[in-house]
């Protein structure tokens, strides 16, 4: 599950950059819609809870072995 996790993040970083790039070629052609914004933000709270759950598996995993 933690590799199929850290994989799912990579992804999600290169999607969230490209979704930030986007929206960057987007504004230089004048304000652009709502919606373009979605591009970027949707990976970007994906990316928030797999990072936290990267974050907290190390310590999730040590209590564990306590137990």
């Amino acid at each position: 599950m933690s590799t199929l996790m850290r994989q799912v993040h990579r992804w999600l970083s290169i999607a969230f950059t490209a979704g930030v790039l986007g929206y960057i070629v987007v504004m230089t052609r004048g304000q652009p819609p709502f919606w373009v914004g979605l591009f970027a933000l949707i990976p970007l709270i994906l990316l928030l809870v797999t990072g936290l759950y990267l974050f907290v598996l190390p310590y999730a995993l040590k209590a564990r072995r306590k137990a």
